[in-house]
């Protein structure tokens, strides 16, 4: 099985080195912006722009008007046109199926800084990588997967460079365990799996909060446009990327557990967006990262061959018996602890909820094979750490 994976590695440029990836930055966001501008004007003119004639265009003037783009790799200027025509695809794609649409934008310095490599241009040579027209530049590790190199991206994130490097390789999937699995995913608790697991939501924003206000207050008693305020702005960006990448081990952790763990897998169809909308509930929701925790549980379902089965979005998992099926219409969000009316059985809501999906993704599978691990998680409590390690809780 053929996967797509991307790593990403942090770089040690050297000042020469990090002067030439800014101008390399600059040349692709300006010829960006340069595109998207005769598109316009070529547009309200009533001809037909499209990437290809923009960039024969550019090309047959950039040694005359823009010399300096000819100090990058040919790389950084020439894919701009191509993100140019994807984003106007889509633009026209959702206009036409009724969807909103934006229209794309100019790109800002500083935002999102970045430079596309192409796959005949790179090379790899234990822990540096060499660069067309710079030359090899040290790395913090050495890229760990094999196959076959698609595309490379050097961009800037809170002041330090990294390379994300797109692959192709062979993937050797292994005959996945037997057993069907619900996953609840909530704010109380990350996930709450129908074996008994419970993934707790690593608190790092709440733990960081303190730090976002010092931060913050730094930046906004700087004179604007000084270096002070730069370097303040720096160091507010390293404490989100900090928050980030701990958030991402987290999830990554929980999914492959679980993914790694079960056969067949039942999963709600969250309406997150609509969610968000919720005031009271929008920090916690933007802290826990469901929609995440569902996309890596979706495509680590696929590369694992694991069935993934997505329950209707008005699915009542968490209102439903999972011992008789009973539904209880009057369950508010406080009510933690289910207790059925019909056959008394009193259980976690989220574990309740798990257990129902459970028995969807049974209902659901032909030749799926539900091992007996519910009935220990109706009565017993489980947490798990991040490690996939389970410890019985009192």
């Amino acid at each position: 099985m053929k996967i797509q994976r991307a790593h990403k590695i942090r770089l040690c440029p050297n000042n020469k080195q990090s002067g030439y990836f800014i101008n390399a930055c600059g040349c692709a966001r300006f010829t960006f912006n340069w595109a998207l501008q005769e598109w316009k004007k070529q547009y309200e003119a009533g001809d037909r722009p499209s990437a290809f004639s923009l960039k024969k265009k550019f090309n047959s003037i950039k040694r005359k008007e823009f010399p300096f783009v000819m100090d990058v790799t040919k790389c950084a200027i020439e894919q701009p046109f191509t993100n140019l025509g994807r984003a106007f695809q889509g633009f026209f794609r959702n206009i036409k199926a009724g969807k909103k649409a934006r229209y794309p934008k100019f790109k800002k310095k500083g935002i999102k800084d970045s430079f596309y490599i192409a796959n005949d241009k790179i090379k790899f040579e234990g822990k540096r990588v060499r660069i067309p027209k710079l030359g090899w530049v040290k790395m913090r590790e050495s890229l760990r997967f094999g196959g076959k190199i698609l595309s490379a991206t050097i961009s800037n994130i809170a002041g330090m460079w990294f390379l994300s490097v797109q692959i192709e390789e062979d993937m050797v999937v292994s005959k996945p365990p037997s057993v069907v699995l619900g996953v609840d995913v909530g704010i109380k608790s990350l996930a709450v799996v129908s074996d008994g697991r419970v993934f707790e939501i690593p608190k790092v924003l709440k733990d960081a909060e303190a730090r976002f206000r010092r931060c913050q207050k730094a930046v906004s008693r700087k004179k604007k446009d000084s270096n002070n305020r730069k370097r303040a702005v720096l160091k507010l960006q390293k404490q989100h990327f900090r928050v980030s990448n701990l958030r991402k081990d987290s999830i990554h952790k929980l999914t492959t557990a679980i993914t790694k763990s079960c056969g067949a897998l039942g999963i709600e169809d969250l309406n997150i967006k609509g969610m968000l909308k919720n005031r009271r509930l929008s920090r916690a929701l933007s802290n826990a990262s469901l929609s995440e925790v569902h996309r890596q549980l979706e495509y680590k379902s696929n590369w694992l061959d694991v069935e993934l089965v997505k329950a209707d979005r008005f699915y009542p998992s968490s209102k439903r018996c999972s011992s008789c099926g009973e539904i209880k219409p009057s369950l508010s969000l406080s009510d933690r602890v289910y207790v059925c009316d019909n056959c008394g059985l009193v259980i976690d809501r989220d574990l309740n909820a798990s257990i129902n999906l459970e028995s969807l993704a049974v209902g659901s599978t032909v030749s799926a094979c539900r091992l007996g691990s519910s009935g220990l998680a109706h009565t017993e409590d489980e947490t798990t750490d991040w490690a996939g390690i389970s410890l019985k809780s009192a």
